[in-house]
């Protein structure tokens, strides 16, 4: 008797686990463990994009906005998702001495040493702060990262939720093949509307340094080959024997690679209103013949907005963060 109890727990025990993972949940997973999302791997399924495929970050303070971008085969970085900073601490401007409690700005790289997933902060990676660039203007600080649980003392906090997504795509890259990520940092979007009002500001100068990388992603939607020299940064150089000068001293003769301008190719929409523009009835085609009838029907995939629409179409961006935690842009 005692032993058909103990059988039959057994069995109840072993069925309740193989739900639970039929089922999906991912609640037994550890957070650094728990897997993308079905909504997220069918985005990426639908703008062209694999789990694997190379990432780069762009942060913007001002818009408070994460961008997620993947690189596709033909070495070009596409817009994956946008995702919204929960708080960030300080204010426009760079990071310059520990215990400011300001966010850094600039380019910074991410490979798996900076990864924790044991953080105080549900989830983390650390940016690299201080760069090449913040030890050659002698900046102090350390442990700065984009993390979860919405507190900041001088990092990106992101809701748990979305950290576990942003952390999620992060390891499928690092899983096949990426060894490092950039991640660009910066005060607002770099338009020269934007700029035009921050004239008056003692970061201009090195707000114009950080829109030469930024202007470069925009037009070629590669990843920047960053340099430090003259206590600046440098954008698509090639300097002399290959090798980077030193961040302190005046930037040594180089020659500026040519930047092609990249050009997307048009992709058929797969939005629920370009289906709804053609007129009614033409996406499903009856023809009768013989004794069978014959249906082609077309299948309608996720509504997400196209890249390539002009500014101002759709819902307002704001709207969209508020009912749904994140956009594409």
């Amino acid at each position: 008797m005692r032993r058909d109890c103990v059988f039959k727990a057994t069995l109840w025990a072993c069925a309740a686990v193989s739900a639970a993972v039929l089922s999906g949940c991912t609640d037994y997973y550890p957070p650094h463990m728990r897997p993308l999302s079905g909504t997220t791997r069918a985005l990426l399924a639908d703008k062209g994009m694999t789990p694997s495929q190379p990432i780069l970050i762009r942060v913007f303070k001002s818009e408070a906005e994460l961008e997620v971008w993947k690189q596709k085969d033909d070495g070009h970085y596409y817009h994956l998702k946008t995702y919204p900073i929960c708080k960030f601490s300080g204010e426009l401007g760079p990071k310059e001495k520990q215990g400011d409690l300001q966010a850094p700005e600039g380019f910074y790289v991410v490979d798996k040493s900076r990864l924790n997933p044991k953080s105080r902060y549900h989830l983390a990676f650390n940016i690299g702060y201080p760069n090449a660039f913040d030890r050659s203007l002698k900046r102090t600080g350390a442990n700065l990262m984009v993390h979860g649980e919405c507190k900041s003392r001088g990092c990106y906090a992101m809701t748990d939720a979305v950290m576990e997504e942003i952390y999620a795509l992060v390891l499928e890259a690092f899983a096949g093949g990426q060894e490092k990520f950039q991640v660009h940092a910066f005060p607002f979007r770099m338009t020269n509307a934007n700029l035009a009002e921050q004239t008056s500001s003692e970061w201009f100068d090195f707000w114009i340094n950080l829109k030469e990388g930024f202007d470069y992603f925009e037009l070629t939607r590669l990843e920047p080959k960053v340099a430090v020299c003259g206590k600046r940064y440098v954008f698509n150089a090639a300097f002399r024997g290959g090798k980077y000068p030193d961040p302190r001293r005046a930037c040594p003769r180089y020659e500026k690679l040519p930047a092609i301008a990249f050009k997307p190719k048009r992709e058929r929409p797969k939005t629920v209103q370009a289906t709804l523009a053609k007129p009614l009835g033409s996406d499903i085609n009856l023809r009768a013949g013989g004794s069978s009838q014959v249906y082609r029907v077309m299948t309608l995939g996720p509504a997400t907005p196209d890249l390539n629409a002009p500014a101002g179409s759709g819902a307002d961006d704001k709207e969209k963060i508020a009912r749904t935690g994140s956009y594409q842009r």
